[in-house]
C-alpha cells in the first residue's frame, strides 16, 4: 500500500519510529496539499500519548513503519480549503485522535465518529485516498476540516494538547452517563496518570465529590492539596476499601495496568456504573457476585466524537481546565519516552514542536 500519493508533495520535517526498537529519529516525509474540506496547521505543541509508546515499539502487532506518532496537537491555521470556510488562517486549533470517518453511518449522523467501523486515526491509519496518515511530531500538518476543533483564546497551547486524547478519553464516558449538569454525586477515579488527573479536574468542575483509588499512598496529597479531590483511598488497603463499599454512584477507571474489577465494584453504590478507559494487555479480572448482588454495570468507552470534543474543549476554556505537563524539546523524547515506561511523568510530557532544536 502506497504511503504517499501524487497529491503528497508537501515536504514536512518530523521524528518517526522506524522499527520496533521504538527509537524516534528525524524523519522527513510528504503530506498531501491542502484540498477543498482541508486545513494545514502550523503544529506548535504535540503531546506524548503511551498510545504513541505502544505503536512506536509495535507492541500491538499492527505498526505500519515508518510511524509519525502524535495525536495531541495544537496549533495554528496556514492555509485553507474552500469547503473548510468555518475556520481561517491564524484560528488557533486542535487535532486530536480522529483523521478520517465515513460520514455516513448512523455514529457519523449522531457525531459519535469514533465508533465508526471506517474510522481511521490521526497516525497509523489509512487515509481516504489510500496513503498512511502521520501524526504530530511534525512540523506541519494537513486535516481534514471535519476533524479538528477550535481551542479557547484563555487557554495555553501546551497544557491544552493532551486534552485532545486524555481529556476527551475521560470527558466522553462522563457526559453518557449523566455526569455533566447533575452535580452533586459521589464519583471515583481510579488511577492519577495522564487521564485520571484530568478526570479529578472534571469531577470537581461539574459539581461532584472525588475520590482517588490508587496503589500509591504517596499520591494523597497530590490528589487532594494540588487537584481538589474530596478523598483518597489507597486501593491495597483492606480497611479503607471496606470502609468505602456502596458509597460512590459512578467509577472511572483510567489505569491501563492488569487489574481485578472485584474490588473496584464494591465501592458503588446498587445500580452503580464504572466505566472502563484503560487497555490493560492483558484480561482484566471480572468476578461475577459485585455484579449481580449490586446490580451494578461495567462499560468501555473510547475517546469521543468531534461535537463532543469540541463541547469539551469549551468546557475547559469555561473552567480554565488545562493538563499538567511537562513541556520538552524534540531532542529528548526518546527520553521522555523511556520515562514514559516507567511512569515517570507529572502527569503527561509535550513536545514544544515549533521551538524545535534537535540534535537527534
Amino acid at each position: 500500500m502506497a504511503q504517499e500519493t501524487q497529491n503528497h508533495t508537501l515536504s514536512v520535517s518530523g521524528w518517526a519510529a522506524y522499527d520496533s526498537s521504538g527509537e524516534i529519529k528525524p524523519y522527513t516525509f510528504k503530506r498531501r496539499e491542502n484540498g477543498v474540506n482541508d486545513v494545514t496547521i502550523e503544529v506548535l505543541y504535540c503531546g506524548i500519548c503511551h498510545t504513541d509508546l505502544h505503536y512506536a515499539k509495535n507492541e500491538w502487532g499492527i505498526t505500519m513503519y515508518p510511524v509519525v506518532p502524535g495525536h495531541e496537537i495544537t496549533g495554528v491555521v496556514i492555509k485553507v480549503g474552500c469547503n473548510a470556510g468555518k475556520f481561517k488562517i491564524g484560528d488557533r486549533v486542535g487535532v486530536g485522535c480522529l483523521a478520517a470517518s465515513c460520514l455516513k453511518c448512523e455514529f457519523c449522523a449522531d457525531s459519535q465518529e469514533n465508533y465508526c467501523d471506517q474510522m481511521q486515526f490521526t497516525y497509523n491509519g489509512i487515509f481516504w485516498d489510500g496513503s498512511i496518515t502521520y501524526g504530530g511530531y511534525s512540523n506541519v500538518i494537513v486535516a481534514d476540516y471535519r476533524y479538528v476543533v477550535r481551542i479557547p483564546e484563555n487557554l495555553p497551547m501546551d497544557s491544552v494538547a493532551p486534552l485532545l486524547c486524555a481529556g476527551i478519553t475521560v470527558f466522553s464516558p462522563l457526559k453518557d452517563n449523566g455526569m455533566l449538569g447533575s452535580p452533586g454525586k459521589k464519583m471515583g477515579v481510579v488511577g492519577l496518570g495522564g487521564l485520571g488527573h484530568v478526570a479529578v479536574k472534571f469531577g470537581k468542575a461539574f459539581g461532584h465529590h472525588v475520590t482517588v483509588l490508587s496503589t500509591s499512598p504517596s499520591k494523597e496529597t497530590e490528589a487532594k492539596g494540588r487537584l481538589g479531590a474530596d478523598d483518597f483511598i489507597v486501593s491495597t488497603n483492606s480497611q479503607q476499601m471496606q470502609a468505602g463499599k456502596r458509597s460512590l454512584d459512578f467509577i472511572l477507571d483510567t489505569v491501563s495496568a492488569q487489574h481485578s474489577l472485584g474490588p473496584i465494584l464494591e465501592l458503588l453504590k446498587v445500580d452503580g456504573t464504572l466505566v472502563t478507559v484503560g487497555a490493560p494487555d492483558q484480561p482484566l479480572e471480572l468476578p461475577p457476585f459485585p455484579l449481580i448482588f449490586g446490580k451494578r454495570s461495567v462499560k468501555g468507552s473510547m475517546t469521543g466524537g468531534m461535537r463532543d470534543t469540541q463541547e469539551m474543549m469549551d468546557l475547559c476554556g469555561k473552567h480554565n481546565i488545562t493538563c499538567d505537563v511537562e513541556v520538552i524539546a524534540p531532542d529528548t523524547i526518546n527520553e521522555a519516552m523511556d520515562r514514559l515506561a516507567k511512569n515517570d511523568v507529572r502527569y503527561r510530557f509535550v513536545i514544544d514542536i515549533a521551538g524545535r532544536i534537535s540534535n537527534i
